[in-house]
């Protein structure tokens, strides 16, 4: 061996063995790789429209950029507005893709000095001098847009038609099962701030029972025929609820 393939061999040697030992790091200067937050992620979206809901459901969405009806492209991922400091899912990127998923169209005027839209009309329900679209996560506003406000896994995203001048955002919860002609009963609460709400009406879409809540926000229903049963609950001065969809057998 030469002299000049000793230190070499040394040199491996030593880290070998360093490797084995679990005495060779990393130095602490070396940069890992950022993570990417702009991923596939499943919020609850409902959109709650003048005369009728027009999706409710789990919808899959990332930050990407979207068209309104009037052909205005924008990016849609929390940055705009320099809101977020990195791309990720938003309401209106869930918007974007339950229209696609189901059918509608949207529209929205663009704010250039928000760098993001108001949402103008979803579907046919499209806003007048006095009723505009609004936009909760968890049943509170958004501080912001919908291109900028940015969501996480399993939030509730509700847009609704003329949201600024309802007193509640009605919430219904009630079983996922029941027995044929047994007393079911479901509760109304408002979302936001949980107060029972009394005299709502709760029905069965497509036929069914319909009653009225009590003072404690409850009423009890008893479904006459087996099968899988949606209820849903209206007021007069409030946004549609939630519906429950429940297995009567």
């Amino acid at each position: 061996m030469t002299a000049r393939q000793v230190p070499l061999v040394s040199l491996f040697l030593s880290l070998f063995l360093s490797l084995i030992s679990g005495t060779y790091h990393v130095s602490a200067t070396s940069t890992p790789p950022s993570k990417d937050l702009n991923i596939p992620t499943v919020v609850d979206l409902r959109i709650e429209g003048q005369n009728r809901t027009i999706f409710s459901g789990p919808i899959r969405t990332r930050g990407h950029n979207v068209t309104s009806a009037s052909g205005v492209t924008l990016h849609c991922d929390g940055t705009n507005n320099h809101t977020n400091p990195t791309p990720g899912p938003t309401c209106t990127s869930a918007l974007d893709d339950a229209s696609k998923q189901a059918g509608f169209s949207w529209d929205g005027e663009l704010f250039t000095e928000f760098d993001d839209f108001l949402i103008t009309r979803i579907a046919r329900s499209e806003q007048t001098a006095t009723e505009f679209w609004g936009i909760l996560v968890d049943f509170q506003f958004t501080p912001v847009g919908g291109c900028q406000q940015q969501v996480k896994h399993g939030d509730k995203v509700l847009f609704a038609f003329n949201a600024f001048n309802k007193t509640h955002f009605l919430s219904l919860a009630g079983p996922k099962a029941a027995a044929v002609n047994s007393s079911t009963t479901f509760a109304v609460t408002d979302g936001a701030s949980g107060e029972k709400i009394a005299n709502a009406t709760v029905v069965t879409l497509r036929g069914g029972p319909v009653g009225i809540t009590n003072a404690d926000g409850e009423v009890s229903l008893e479904f006459g025929k087996t099968g899988i049963h949606v209820v849903k609950a209206f007021r007069e001065d409030s946004i549609r609820s939630n519906h429950v969809k429940l297995v009567v057998t």
